[in-house]
């Protein structure tokens, strides 16, 4: 997929009708929409494939009662027309179908009849038209048990814009689900394609693909859209690069609260990425009895002593330093949680994580509160989330949690996960979909606490810092491979910068 221009936009359901609504207003025909849709299935599919003799068996497509069963026949006819074996099966009558499905239905000569699933087991592919992105409730009864055989089928499955029984807007399978080896969707990648476990029912990232069915880039001006990918279409117009006249102090000063043993490790990982995505000084402010292991330990970053809050304080009045990052080993506890407040009651934009987001657990209120008018970034797991967010059900839509959480907080979230969210105060979401599985290891959260913190530093917009030091984390982690250990980032930012 390009990372240009909307490559980030995703659609809602909704959003999806709402664009195709808008094409046929303007000059294109329903038919043309589903012509375009099912000869783009039938050319993936033959990729997937191979010329008409590599076919090891019959290409059986699915046709479901609605449009999307309208593409499965379209793509019956041209596959069938480019010599494959094509067997179409129906879960209802001809009769049944309305408007360009039963259109699209008539222009098919071939047979068709009832869903077979004994038939699956010698299938080189199976194509899911079964149900699209308008479906609200779970599948049952005799359908339920034709998605199980597709699952359990050898044969490649292929869905046509969303797999069978996926949540479009959630990413949560609504009941029984189509496991696809691929997904081909149109126009705009829904939502729930990047949320887990919505993108790995569809196939994976690689496996999505998107086609061009005629709708006109236009048609998003009139969907309000507010969902994006985190790509670097979303962010790289924001993203701070240094002139040949920057100085450091122009590339912004980040403040680190130091931690406290056994953890000391975490504030050097956060202020060290921090540097590395591009701010120009980093101060670590150092408790009195840990600042000669800090002090010793960091040669890049400076080292300054405190002693109590109001030594803190003090540091954190530099007008210079204009945000602070506090939480990785900071300590949980009363003291920490007043120091937060304290800090967000400055005038500084703030960095929450770890020991932070635990330490204000019920006090979130006082947050709100004492911030007075800087941005507030909170990188909560699902652990925290639920400590700082306990009115706020997690697990059925992780979209809309991450979005009420932000509204109510009037800060920004970033959920971490398997698809790591950033949600704005404004409805904003961003959903990361590259970070592998070997990024969860200890110490890669100081790492993305650090990362945004730096790049909100230097002046990036909160919600475009946070969803940057989210795709840089997964992209550096990637390039690190397998066996990755928290430090391995550091040095993999700077090779994936933009």
């Amino acid at each position: 997929m390009s990372d240009s221009g909307n490559a980030h936009i995703l659609l809602t359901p909704e959003q999806t009708r709402a664009a195709d609504a808008w094409s046929i207003e303007n000059g294109m025909s329903g038919l043309s929409l589903m012509e375009y849709a099912g000869k783009a299935v039938a050319g993936i599919t033959a990729e997937y494939l191979g010329s008409p003799s590599e076919a090891s068996g019959d290409v059986i497509v699915l046709c479901g009662p609605g449009n999307n069963g309208g593409d499965g026949y379209v793509a019956a006819r041209y596959l069938s027309g480019w010599g494959y074996p094509v067997s179409l099966m129906t879960s209802c009558h001809t009769d049944a179908l309305k408007g360009d499905a039963r259109e699209m239905a008539g222009r098919w000569s071939g047979r068709q009849d009832p869903i077979n699933t004994a038939k699956f087991k010698k299938a080189s592919v199976i194509i899911d038209a079964l149900f699209g992105t308008g479906l609200s409730r779970a599948i049952e009864g005799e359908l339920a048990e034709v998605v199980a055989a597709v699952n359990k089928s050898p044969a490649i499955t292929i869905a046509v814009d969303i797999p069978s029984g996926l949540c479009a807007r959630t990413g949560q399978p609504l009941g029984p689900c189509v496991q696809a080896d691929a997904t081909i969707t149109f126009f705009k990648k829904k939502v729930g394609q990047t949320v887990a476990p919505g993108r790995f029912l569809c196939g994976g990232q690689d496996h999505i693909h998107i086609a061009d069915i005629g709708i006109p880039e236009s048609s998003i001006s009139a969907l309000h859209v507010d969902t994006f990918e985190n790509i670097p279409s979303l962010w790289g117009v924001a993203f701070p690069y240094a002139g040949p006249a920057t100085h450091k102090y122009h590339r912004g000063h980040l403040l680190v609260l130091g931690g406290k043993e056994p953890t000391l490790g975490a504030s050097r990982l956060a202020a060290l990425a921090g540097l590395r995505v591009g701010a120009g000084l980093i101060t670590l402010a150092a408790p009195a009895e840990t600042y000669a292991v800090q002090a010793t330990a960091l040669t890049d970053v400076m080292v300054r002593r405190f002693e109590g809050p109001v030594g803190f304080m003090g540091i954190a009045s530099d007008a210079r330093i204009a945000t602070v990052l506090m939480g990785p080993g900071a300590g949980v506890g009363e003291k920490t949680a007043d120091l937060v407040l304290e800090v967000a009651g400055s005038g500084k934009n703030l960095v929450l994580d770890a020991d932070a987001l635990t330490s204000l657990m019920g006090k979130l209120h006082g947050l709100h509160s004492a911030n007075d008018g800087a941005d507030i970034i909170l990188t909560p797991h699902d652990g925290e989330f639920e400590r700082l967010f306990p009115d706020i059900e997690l697990d059925h839509d992780r979209i809309a949690a991450a979005r009420q959480a932000a509204a109510s907080s009037g800060c920004y979230i970033v959920l971490k996960g398997v698809s790591t969210i950033v949600a704005a105060p404004d409805g904003r979401a961003a959903i990361a979909t590259n970070a592998p599985a070997w990024l969860s290891v200890g110490g890669t959260g100081d790492i993305l606490s650090g990362a945004i913190a730096g790049l909100l530093a230097q002046g990036m917009p909160a919600f475009e810092a946070a969803s940057a030091g989210v795709w840089l984390q997964g992209e550096a982690a990637m390039r690190a491979g397998k066996g990755l250990i928290a430090s391995d980032l550091l040095a993999m930012l700077p090779k994936v910068l933009p």
